[in-house]
C-alpha cells in the first residue's frame, strides 16, 4: 500500500466488509453465519425456494429448535395476562395440516397492537425463533416475522441457511440492500462465453441475481444450473492444471529390458495373469517407459490381484536402475505387503532387489541400517509406512512411488513422497466414474475388476443379534470351520467393553468360555498392541495355532491369510458399507470358499438395515460402491482427506451430475492448454486456497 493510502481504497465492490455497507449491528449478527463481506453474503445463497402456497411442514419442528416456518394466520388474541401485569397476543397459525401458537408479550398493548394489525387472519408471512413448549402444545415466543409485503405476494420466496438471531428474511433483506451497489463489472464471468453459448447459461451477475430474488422457478433452476457449471469447470480445470503441471517434468524412462528381473519373475509366476492383470500392466509399462512422469490410479476389487500388477511395474524400475517405494497406511499392512512380496519374489530373488521394509517400530540401529542401504541405493524395493516421509529418509534413485490405500493419506502426503516421480496409486475401494472425474481428475484410471481364477466365492448371511439360537449356530459354524482346517476373524468394533457395542476383550473372553469352542486357541489383534505383538498375533493365525482371532478393523486392508474361510462381523450395523466389503474381502482367498457372517440388531426398515441386505445380496465391489452413494451423502463418500475443494461446492453433486462433470472435464482439459481466462484462473487460485487450508 502506498504512503499516504488507506484500507478502503484496495476494497473492491465485493471485498467491502458488511459493517460498511449494512452498519455494525447487521453486520456482528451475520459474522455469525461466517459472513464478512460483500462477496461472503452474495455468494451465500438460498438452498431452496418456498412459494407461499406452499407451507413448510410445521410437523417437523420440534422444541428446541431454531426454526423458520412460512405459515398462514387464523387467527389472533390480545388480552390482558392472568398471572401477572402486562399483556399478552397469541397467533394461531397453520401450514394447512399442523397448528403452532406464536407469542407476543409487552407492558403495555400499544406494541402487540402493531403485531396484530400486521398479521390478520389469512396473512401468509415468514416466522422464524426458537420453539417452545407450553402446556403440551409448540409455541413461538417473540417470533420474528418478515411483514407482509403485497408486491411479494405471488413470487417464491428464498430460503437461506440461517441462525437462532439472523432468520432466513433477514439474510434476504440484507443481500436487497447490497445487490443492488454492484454491477455486471463487479462480476467477472470465469465461464468462458462459448462456453455459456454451447449450455444455454446466462452470465455469472444474472444468475446472482436471479438466485437471490426470483420471480418464477424456471429461471431459478436455470440460474442454478449455471453455477453447477460453474463449480464443475473450475474444479475441472484445477485438476486438469494439477496434472498438466505434473506431466512438464521430465523423469527418467524405465523401457521394458529382456533378461532382467522383471522377465525372470513373470516366468515363475506359478498362475497366469487374469486378462485384466495383462492390460494394466501393459499400461503401468508403458508409461513408465517414458520421460513424462506417469499419474496412475489403479483401483481393482478385493482380492482382484493389484499387488502383482504393481510388482511388476517396480521390477521394471529396478532392472533400470531406480529404486521403487510401496508406501502402506498402517505397519499391518506394510508387513503383509513385504511377506506376500517376498513369496513372490522367491527366496533366490529377495536379494536381488535389496528388499527393506521402514516403519516405525524398527528399533533405532535397525532404522540406521535401513536409511544407510536405502540412501546409497543398495536397497531397490521399500515398503514402508508414513515413516518413509519423514526428513532423514533419502531415496536417490527414485523412480516409481506406489502408494496403496490412497484414501488414508492426504495429497499433500501423496506428493511428499511422489513429487516428481513416476506415481501409481492403489486402492482396494471401487471409486464410482463421477467420484473418480472429480477427486482424481488428474489421475489416469486402471480398473481391475476380474478376480484371479481358483477362487470358490463367498456367501454372506445376516445374523439377528438377538435370536439366541442363530448365535449359537455362529459359534457351531466357527468350530466346523477350524475343524476343516480353516480360520475365522471375529470382527468388532471397539477394543475395550462400552454399553451396546461389542468388544475384541469382551468376545474374546466369551468365546474362551463358550463350550461349542472348547480346546480352541482364540487370538486378539488391535491397534493399541504393539507391532511385535501384532505380527505375533497375524503368525500364530496364519500356522494354526491360534485360529480363531478376533480383532479390530486393522485387519480390513491388505491382510493375506489363504485359509481363512469364516467372517463374524460383530455389530454390522456400525460400519460402512465399504468397510465391511473390505472385511469380507480378508476370506475366501484360497480355495475354500469363505462365509460371511453380519451379526446385527437394527430393525427392518432403517438406512442400517439397508446397508446391510445391499452388503449381503452381491460381492460386487463396484455394484456395492454404485450403492454406497445411493444410501449417503457425498461427504460421506468422500471424506475430509479426499475431498479437498469437493466440500466447498454449493450446487454441484459428484453423485448426481455425471453429465455435467464430463462436459466441464472435456473443456478443462481444452483449457488448459492456452492461456486461462483471468476470472477462471483467478477462481481455480481460490479453490486451491481453500483446499491448502483444509489440509492444513
Amino acid at each position: 500500500m502506498v504512503a499516504g493510502a488507506v484500507a478502503s481504497d484496495d476494497w473492491t465492490g465485493l471485498s467491502r466488509p458488511l459493517e460498511r455497507v449494512l452498519g455494525k449491528r447487521s453486520a456482528n449478527a451475520l459474522a455469525k453465519l461466517g459472513l464478512a463481506t460483500v462477496r461472503d453474503l452474495v455468494y451465500h445463497f438460498p438452498f431452496r425456494l418456498a412459494k407461499r402456497g406452499e407451507l413448510m411442514p410445521i410437523s417437523q419442528v420440534s422444541e428446541g429448535d431454531a426454526v423458520t416456518v412460512i405459515a398462514r394466520v387464523l387467527s389472533t388474541n390480545l388480552r390482558p395476562m392472568n398471572s401477572r401485569r402486562g399483556f399478552i397476543l397469541t397467533v394461531e397459525v397453520t401450514d394447512g395440516e399442523n397448528d403452532l401458537s406464536l407469542t407476543f408479550f409487552a407492558k403495555n398493548p400499544r406494541p402487540l397492537q402493531y403485531h396484530e394489525r400486521q398479521l390478520t387472519s389469512g396473512t401468509v408471512a415468514t416466522f422464524s425463533g426458537t420453539v417452545s413448549s407450553y402446556r403440551g402444545q409448540l409455541q413461538l415466543s417473540h417470533p420474528e416475522y418478515d411483514e407482509p409485503d403485497s408486491e411479494k405476494m405471488g413470487r417464491p420466496i428464498p430460503i437461506y441457511h440461517a441462525a437462532e438471531k439472523v432468520p432466513s428474511w433477514k439474510i434476504e433483506k440484507a443481500v436487497g440492500t447490497v445487490l443492488p451497489t454492484l454491477t455486471e463489472a463487479d462480476f467477472p464471468d470465469p465461464l468462458p462465453e462459448g462456453y455459456r453459448a454451447a449450455h444455454g447459461l446466462p452470465s455469472l451477475f444474472e444468475a446472482i441475481t436471479v438466485l437471490h430474488h426470483p420471480q418464477e422457478e424456471e429461471p431459478w433452476k436455470r440460474a442454478q444450473l449455471r453455477m453447477k457449471h460453474e463449480e464443475a469447470v473450475v474444479l475441472q480445470t484445477a485438476l486438469a492444471e494439477r496434472g498438466r503441471q505434473a506431466r512438464k517434468h521430465s523423469v527418467t524412462a524405465y523401457p521394458s529390458q529382456d533378461g532382467k528381473l522383471r522377465q525372470a519373475f513373470d516366468e515363475a509366476l506359478p498362475f497366469t495373469l487374469t486378462a485384466g492383470q495383462q492390460k494394466v500392466s501393459q499400461e503401468i509399462a508403458a508409461d513408465l517407459s517414458r520421460e513424462v512422469p506417469m499419474q496412475r490410479l489403479l483401483q481393482g476389487d478385493v482380492g482382484s490381484g493389484k499387488t502383482v500388477v504393481a510388482l511388476r511395474g517396480m521390477l521394471q524400475v529396478i532392472d533400470g536402475g531406480g529404486q521403487a517405494a510401496l508406501l502402506a497406511p498402517t505397519e499391518v499392512l506394510a508387513w503383509q505387503h513385504l511377506r506376500t512380496i517376498e513369496a513372490m519374489l522367491g527366496p533366490e530373488h529377495v536379494l536381488d532387489v535389496g528388499l527393506e521394509i521402514l516403519t516405525g517400530s524398527l528399533t533405532a540401529a535397525q532404522r540406521r541400517r535401513t536409511l544407510a542401504r536405502i540412501a546409497s541405493g543398495q536397497a531397490g524395493l521399500i515398503v514402508g509406512t508414513h515413516a518413509l516421509l519423514s526428513e532423514d529418509v533419502q531415496i536417490p534413485f527414485l523412480g516409481l512411488a506406489v502408494i496403496d490405500e490412497q484414501h488414508r493419506f492426504g495429497v499433500d502426503q501423496r506428493d511428499r513422497l511422489a513429487s516428481g516421480v513416476h506415481t501409481l496409486v492403489m486402492t482396494a475401494t471401487p471409486i464410482p466414474r463421477t467420484i473418480a472425474m472429480s477427486v482424481f481428475g488428474d489421475l489416469d484410471v486402471s480398473t481391475l475388476r476380474e478376480l484371479p481364477a481358483g477362487r470358490a466365492g463367498i456367501s454372506t448371511t445376516i445374523v439377528p443379534a438377538a435370536n439366541q439360537l442363530w448365535m449359537e449356530r455362529v459359534w457351531q459354524r466357527t468350530r466346523e470351520e477350524v475343524d476343516g482346517g480353516g480360520r475365522a476373524y471375529v470382527v468388532c468394533p471397539r477394543i475395550e467393553p462400552e454399553e451396546g457395542q461389542a468388544s475384541v476383550v469382551e468376545i474374546a473372553a466369551a468365546l474362551r468360555a463358550d463350550p461349542a469352542l472348547a480346546g480352541i486357541e482364540i487370538g486378539m489383534i488391535h491397534g493399541q498392541l504393539s507391532q511385535d505383538e501384532k505380527t505375533g498375533a497375524m503368525e500364530e493365525f496364519a500356522s494354526g495355532r491360534i485360529p480363531v482371532l478376533v480383532s479390530t478393523t486393522v485387519i480390513e486392508v491388505g491382510v493375506d491369510v489363504r485359509e481363512a474361510t469364516l467372517m463374524v462381523i460383530m455389530d454390522a450395523d456400525r460400519f460402512g458399507l465399504s468397510q465391511l466389503h473390505q472385511l469380507r474381502g480378508r476370506i475366501g482367498r484360497g480355495t475354500a470358499p469363505g462365509l460371511c457372517l453380519a451379526v446385527t440388531g437394527v430393525p427392518d426398515g432403517t438406512l442400517a438395515k439397508a446397508r446391510l441386505e445391499a452388503f449381503a445380496s452381491t460381492t460386487d465391489g463396484f455394484v456395492l460402491a454404485e450403492e454406497d452413494l445411493r444410501l449417503r451423502s457425498e461427504g460421506d463418500v468422500l471424506g475430509a482427506s479426499q475431498s479437498g475443494g469437493i466440500s466447498h461446492l454449493q450446487f454441484l453433486s459428484v453423485l448426481r451430475d455425471t453429465d455435467i462433470i464430463e462436459q466441464a472435464r472435456t473443456a478443462a482439459r481444452d483449457l488448459v492448454e492456452k492461456p486461462l481466462p483471468p476470472a477462471l484462473t483467478a477462481e481455480v487460485e481460490r479453490l486451491e486456497r481453500a483446499e491448502y487450508l483444509e489440509k492444513g
